[in-house]
């Protein structure tokens, strides 16, 4: 590749890798929604709902462990603490796995007419400049299709007496295999990354 099409692509390779590396660092995407009439501080107790969304086979799974303990740690952030019996809140917890595509396209240089190549049309109308100079590089977009796996977990918080949804948590995010091999890592982040919208926030002491 000559110095004046290096010139040319490079810039657009710089901008496709940091373009990569911003969507590496955005994080999870999360969304939250609340009932606005509720007055979150007035909570003082929790337990976790039996069996839980993420339980299977009548048995508590791994995911759920990770769950309760990193949920744990958030609502007693706040003030709030465990009981086993007669919670003001119960939490429960929903997760799925969801096979996707993203899809990309980049800008690659294609061979403009009359490169020099004394081929195809260069050879025709334009062949006067075969062997004398080229054109400008021209622009096609090179599309990439790749199959990922997204996983979005859900944190319900219910007001026990009432029976009604009082907050919901939804945490968005590409599952790589870096996170499958580090789970209690990867349902940190996403647990405390919902919890960062909750209605009261973490006290100091906790932080």
């Amino acid at each position: 590749m000559n110095a004046r099409l290096m010139k040319t692509v490079l810039p657009f390779a710089v901008a496709a890798a940091l373009l990569a590396l911003g969507g590496c660092a955005s994080g999870p995407d999360v969304r939250v929604d609340y009932d606005r009439s509720a007055d979150f501080k007035q909570y003082k107790t929790f337990g976790f709902a039996s069996p839980l969304g993420t339980d299977r086979n009548g048995y508590q799974s791994i995911v759920s462990q990770y769950l309760t303990a990193a949920t744990q740690r958030e609502m007693e952030a706040r003030g709030m603490r465990l009981v086993s019996s007669a919670p003001q809140l119960l939490v429960n917890f929903n997760a799925a796995l969801k096979e996707k595509e993203r899809v990309t396209s980049t800008p690659v240089p294609m061979m403009g007419m009359g490169m020099g190549t004394g081929m195809g049309i260069d050879s025709g109308y334009y062949g006067y400049r075969t062997g004398m100079y080229g054109a400008w590089p021209m622009y096609q977009d090179q599309t990439t299709v790749t199959p990922y796996q997204e996983g979005t977990l859900n944190i319900d918080i219910v007001d026990a007496a009432r029976k009604q949804l009082v907050w919901e948590g939804v945490v968005t995010d590409t599952v790589t295999h870096k996170m499958q091999d580090n789970m209690q890592s990867a349902i940190d982040t996403a647990v405390t990354a919902a919890f960062a919208k909750y209605p009261v926030a973490a006290s100091a002491k906790a932080k």
